[in-house]
């Protein structure tokens, strides 16, 4: 929630900050100056760049401050580390009471916590000492030093002089303490804001991971094989689901018998997540190579079906009825009116598939997968290697956006006419 409110609080400052210069700068203040997009023209809806390259810079922003980058000077509060105390009042059966001072060494975040002793002191409490880790709790029995067990009906009834019973806590400042079911103390340091680097690592620490990887590779193959067999499935299952799926599409969009007999099976399918079709892959196509295939062909075959199937239900029928005016065969109705006019929405069509392709490679890659990104991701999730896991989903979503970027040029070159009448 605290980084929600942190990125909209910055979305909602850069907006307003670039508006505010860009009035400043902008000289015509004329009707002309002052004209919005039109409203249901998607064409008439470009990017603003300067949005863009602010967006990436607060997510690499929100990123650094929330696990203490060297990258980035301002950070949010991070998590108590050092040294701190506490005093517990022990109680014994017949009502006597005795204080102990424990002294708690707190490490940083993947620093060794080893422990260490403290001169007991005088009295039936005994000076102890506990080794914690920022963010984790410690549990510390404390009658194991103590002349007074809890077997003989001793409890701990206040922690610096605020009374305490077990499953409740008391805040010592640094950290919070609380008494278990048995009675024994447990210590959590505050963990501030700042994430833990199992959880989310640094910016800098993936960066450095990519350049280890990249030069030494991972699980036996390097990182461009990785991805070059990720990338050459993804690329078969989507060319061959678009192969299928395109004239499937066509048909349906031309005729009924087709749409009549297709329709159910097209409408049964498009909902079930290509996950779900993984155990009747393996049973049907194996492990191999082939099955990861076929998933992601069935993930791209159906998206490319209901595009193709719009693309040829949208085309305007009055141009349909000019051609026939003009004398065109129903072949050059196809070719020059049918086709062009569905280009656009069949391109839509396979962007939204190649990213489902490329979400689904990581689940096809789960299977007996020697080589891949996901592969790769999933083998070091196994060893909490976060960094890695980071890593081969940003190089997944640059590839899979660079994709995306090359298939709207294309759509460009092709499609020219797109959001035209």
């Amino acid at each position: 929630m605290t980084v929600l409110i942190f990125y909209i609080a910055l979305f909602a400052g850069a907006f307003f900050l670039v508006q505010l210069i860009r009035r400043g700068m902008q000289s015509r203040q004329d009707f002309t100056s002052l004209k919005t997009v039109t409203f249901g023209d998607e064409s008439a809806v470009t990017p603003d760049r300067a949005a863009s390259i602010i967006s990436v810079l607060v997510i690499f922003v929100i990123w650094a401050a929330f696990t203490g980058s060297k990258l980035f000077p301002l950070h949010v509060p991070g998590p108590f580390t050092g040294e701190t105390r506490f005093t517990y009042t022990l109680e014994t059966a017949d009502g006597a009471t005795d204080d102990a001072d424990i002294t708690v060494r707190v490490s940083g975040f993947g620093e060794e916590s080893a422990n260490f002793e403290v001169d007991p002191g005088d009295g039936f409490a005994k000076d102890d000492a506990m080794a914690a880790q920022a963010g984790r709790s410690t549990i510390l029995i404390f009658d194991k030093n103590d002349e007074a067990k809890r077997k003989q009906g001793a409890r701990i009834v206040a922690i610096n002089g605020e009374p305490i019973a077990a499953g409740t806590a008391v805040d010592t400042g640094d950290g919070r303490v609380t008494l278990t079911g048995k009675g024994a103390i447990s210590f959590t340091p505050h963990g501030g804001m700042q994430m833990n680097p199992i959880w989310l690592p640094a910016p800098e620490t993936v960066v450095a991971r990519f350049f280890e990887i990249a030069s030494e590779g991972y699980q036996n193959f390097s990182l461009w094989q990785h991805l070059g067999w990720s990338l050459t499935r993804v690329i078969v299952g989507f060319v061959t689901g678009a192969i299928v799926g395109i004239p499937l599409g066509y048909a349906m969009g031309l005729s009924g018998w087709f749409r009549g007999w297709f329709d159910p099976i097209v409408e049964f399918m498009r909902p079930v997540p290509p996950l779900a079709l993984i155990p009747l892959v393996i049973i049907w196509f194996g492990i191999w190579e082939t099955g990861k295939i076929v998933l992601l062909f069935l993930a791209a075959l159906w998206i490319m079906t209901i595009a193709a199937r719009a693309g040829v239900s949208g085309v305007n029928i009055s141009k349909i009825h000019a051609a026939y005016s003009l004398g065109a065969s129903k072949w050059q109705i196809m070719r020059h009116v049918i086709v062009p006019n569905s280009l656009p929405e069949i391109f839509t069509g396979a962007r939204v598939a190649m990213g489902v392709c490329w979400g689904t490679v990581v689940a096809a890659e789960l299977v007996a997968a020697q080589k891949g990104a996901g592969m790769m991701i999933i083998a070091a999730s196994k060893f909490q290697l976060t960094d890695i896991v980071i890593m081969g989903i940003v190089l997944i979503g640059i590839i899979g956006y660079g994709i995306d970027i090359l298939m709207r040029k294309a759509e460009n070159w092709l499609v020219p006419w797109k959001g035209r009448s």
